[in-house]
């Protein structure tokens, strides 16, 4: 018997949340009450992906502002949130499993909420980083269980695309209105508004998860694997630090290589444990499927050389333009725009070409947008700009919807959990691009200039070797997309 809205299975409670009913026409329509899941999920990773990119713009003013004593040192306002959002994900995956989704959304919304208002009020950088420090772990608790909430209560086909594909775009619109909002508030007001923005942002995702129904959900889980978290935790703290200070610290240094080292070590400690651990934090049945390891590549793929070439996009934009940040965060609308289109319309694709073929379109078309930033020139020419960055969002939306959907499609629900904290892990891992294209356009540069001061032929020509590294590794994702994934998804 179907189950609709109104009338639950025998023996259900009133008020659990079952899953979206499928619609007649079978095109991803949601009911009233599938608007408030899908709303309330998507605030919050709005407000997850706003985090970032505010915070990133407005370094200059908190530095002048708290009387930061060095750029490294500031640095770490955007660092202290990025390290425990990548380490703490795995441990938070299993936690919702263990304690419930539901009520683990809500605590990390509530928790962001509070930090953020805490860091609103800081008044010296200590108090600043350690409240960043807390929304980073509050973030780390939303987003497997966003994800999870989100792929338990949409069924698997046109409605749990169209729910991605709207996340995807929502996740995306808030890293860039994020870069041109914390340009305007800046600029306008204080640094501190940007900390109030993230607050009100916190508080009605908070007003919609209490509004929710109880999930009904997996008691599979009944402990936890101590050993598998601490090694998991310090294992991707490691890599993540080392990746994102080798940048600018310079890979050689102990702090540096040594990090990625020990972490990579852990790691694999990590993998070693959990095959004995009767209740792993991340079963190796789950890891071996072939979806869920050719997806989390293309993810951090898709990711890593989108925001690395983002990275890129600020410096050209402002050290090569002179392009004010306020102008720069305007020329993001583009992919912005291109972003939400991307996102109304995947769930289609998705739907009639299947995830893998999405997938590998979305990379080839990330790749080819990205390489075609070579043709950036040295003056201002505003259409090649917004088409090729607009081209590169699009195809990264593609990429994102269609990988997290492979990686779910498949997966029972007790392992909803862990697949969800799986999937939202190359996003915080995409400092992995960051660096790389940064180290591959300094050193570029430097060759260029020939020993001296860097002119603005000599930066271009170093932040064209990175987009076009960039463009290449999505081209090759692509590739390795069309080929290997295809052939499993269809096994």
């Amino acid at each position: 018997m179907t189950v609709t809205e109104s009338s639950p299975p025998a023996g259900a409670a009133p008020d659990l949340l079952l899953p979206e009913p499928p619609t007649a026409a079978g095109d991803g329509a949601f009911s009233t009450r599938g608007w408030l899941v899908l709303i309330t999920l998507c605030c919050a990773t709005f407000m997850c992906g706003l985090d970032f990119s505010i915070v990133t713009v407005a370094l200059p003013d908190i530095g002048s502002s708290l009387g930061f004593s060095s750029p490294g040192t500031l640095q770490w306002v955007a660092t202290a949130s990025l390290l425990p959002s990548a380490s703490l994900l795995p441990l938070f995956a299993r936690v919702a499993d263990l304690v419930g989704r539901k009520k683990l959304f809500t605590f990390g919304v509530a928790l962001f909420t509070l930090f953020s208002l805490g860091a609103a009020l800081a008044g010296n950088p200590g108090v600043l980083i350690a409240t960043r420090v807390g929304q980073g772990t509050a973030a780390a608790m939303i987003a497997p269980a966003a994800i999870a909430l989100m792929t338990g209560y949409f069924p698997e086909g046109p409605q749990r695309a169209r729910a991605l594909g709207l996340n995807g775009a929502v996740m995306s619109l808030g890293f860039v209105l994020g870069a041109l909002g914390g340009g305007v508030i800046t600029s306008g007001f204080s640094w501190r508004w940007t900390m109030v923005v993230l607050c009100v942002m916190g508080a009605l995702a908070l007003a919609g998860a209490l509004a929710l129904p109880k999930m009904r959900e997996s008691s599979a889980a009944k402990r936890m694997d101590v050993p598998g978290a601490v090694l998991a935790t310090l294992g991707l703290f490691g890599l993540v630090y080392g990746i994102s200070t080798g940048g600018d610290k310079g890979w050689v240094r102990l702090d540096s290589l040594g990090s990625v080292v020990a972490g990579a070590v852990l790691l694999g400690a990590f993998l070693l444990v959990e095959r004995r651990h009767p209740e792993p934090l991340i079963p190796l049945t789950v890891l071996n499927r072939p979806t869920v390891k050719w997806s989390g590549l293309f993810g951090v793929i898709t990711f890593g050389m989108c925001a690395g070439t983002t990275v890129l996009l600020s410096l050209y934009m402002q050290n090569v333009l002179g392009f004010t940040p306020l102008q720069a965060g305007l020329s993001y609308l583009g992919e912005g725009a291109a972003a939400m289109l991307g996102g109304m319309y995947v769930a289609r694709l998705l739907g009639r070409f299947g995830g893998a073929r999405v997938l590998a379109a979305g990379l080839l078309i990330q790749g080819i947008g990205t390489v075609a930033m070579f043709l950036l020139p040295e003056t201002v020419n505003l259409p090649v700009l917004i088409v090729t960055s607009s081209v590169m969002g699009l195809g990264h939306v593609f990429s994102v919807v269609s990988f997290i959907t492979v990686m779910t499609t498949g997966v029972v629900e007790e392992d909803q959990g862990v697949v969800g904290g799986l999937s939202q892990l190359p996003q915080y891992v995409a400092a992995i691009g960051v660096a790389g294209l940064s180290a591959i356009a300094a050193a570029r540069t430097t060759s260029l200039a020939g020993g001296s001061a860097p002119d603005a032929a000599a930066t271009l020509g170093g932040l064209h070797a990175g987009m076009v590294t960039a463009g290449a590794v999505a081209l090759a994702g692509a590739a390795l997309a069309a080929t290997v994934l295809r052939k499993r998804t269809a096994a």
